[in-house]
């Protein structure tokens, strides 16, 4: 079965860490923006050396992230853990993670902080938060939809959380913007689609995350999603959930085509894409040609242009959660139980 952390209370530690790829000299006001914003709200931060420095595509050398990671995930004092942004190579500290001594904590973030939201949930069956990242959090207000992740982090085990599509997102990054009163500019309508146009509605155990990342775990211990089914799961099926950040359509589909030759959608109820800033189409082929391609060979319901990923804002999904979502006429909603 699944395992819930406890929820984050009032006063509770924030920790502070960069797994992946640290925060340039030049953007450390943003990084102090998104800490202070926590303490504003009364919570207590710690914050890693990590978040502070940035060399060769990762804040720091594997061993090193991988120590401040470990002690973060086994201080009892700290209750959430939430990296600053993604990046690129996390995945080259997963071998040294001591995943035996992980303490269930809520942990926060998207594109390849998901790398190790996957692979804990995968690994350990303790519930992940893919939502915003640590730098988004840094003005005196949040958006209705990024702000739900604080529904998610003071939840308890048991409940209920609710959540809908956003009514516009945001075109284009823009780190330099002040806030006013979002970090974001949510300039574009919203709409979530599906294949067909018509309704759709799907239940199961949520599982996903930035595909372009999650598709170099394949064939690795921090993938089995057999093994993850049979332990963690067995009576379920799996509500699967993806975000492309670069990958042009035709590298999109050859990442759907093995996740399917691989079997990870088998037992699955359907996917949920999100909006993507890539997806370049190829010779004429599209990311919605990928999509309808898969939908039939793996007979799953289909959408597409979610609150997901790098096109913001985005839901807060909880790996191992279940849920139902709903999508009619470009709105969804979000139902998740953490049972």
């Amino acid at each position: 079965m699944i395992r819930y952390p406890k929820p984050l209370k009032a006063g509770g530690t924030i920790g502070i860490t960069a797994p992946s790829s640290g925060v340039p000299k030049e953007l450390h006001s943003i990084l102090t923006g998104g800490i202070e914003q926590f303490k504003k709200r009364g919570f207590q931060v710690e914050v890693g050396k990590t978040p502070w420095t940035n060399e060769k595509a990762a804040s720091a050398e594997a061993i090193i992230r991988a120590a401040e990671l470990n002690s973060m995930l086994q201080n009892s004092n700290i209750d959430t853990i939430i990296p600053p942004w993604g990046g690129e190579i996390l995945m080259e500290i997963l071998p040294i993670l001591q995943w035996d001594r992980i303490q269930p904590k809520w942990i926060l973030g998207y594109s390849d902080t998901s790398t190790l939201l996957f692979s804990i949930t995968v690994m350990t069956g303790i519930a992940t938060a893919h939502g915003t990242n640590l730098i988004d959090l840094r003005s005196n207000e949040w958006d209705d939809t990024t702000k739900k992740f604080m529904d998610v982090l003071m939840g308890s085990e048991g409940s209920t959380i609710f959540q809908t599509s956003s009514e516009k997102y945001q075109s284009k990054w823009n780190h330099d913007k002040e806030p006013n009163p979002y970090v974001f500019e949510l300039d574009t309508p919203t709409s979530w689609k599906t294949l067909d146009g018509k309704p759709l509605q799907i239940d199961g155990r949520l599982l996903g995350g930035c595909i372009d990342t999650l598709q170099n775990l394949v064939g690795t211990p921090y993938a089995d999603i057999k093994a993850f089914r049979e332990k963690y799961v067995p009576d379920d099926k799996i509500l699967w959930y993806f975000e492309n950040c670069e990958m042009s359509a035709t590298d999109f589909y050859r990442s759907v085509l093995q996740l399917h030759y691989t079997g990870w959608f088998e037992q699955s109820s359907g996917i949920i894409f999100g909006r993507t800033p890539a997806g370049k189409k190829v010779e004429g082929f599209t990311t919605w040609d990928a999509m309808e391609r898969l939908s039939q060979m793996t007979g799953l319901p289909i959408a597409y242009d979610a609150d997901i990923g790098h096109v913001p804002p985005q839901i807060t999904l909880v790996n191992g959660a279940k849920a139902e979502v709903k999508v009619e006429n470009g709105h969804a909603s979000v139902k998740m139980e953490l049972k």
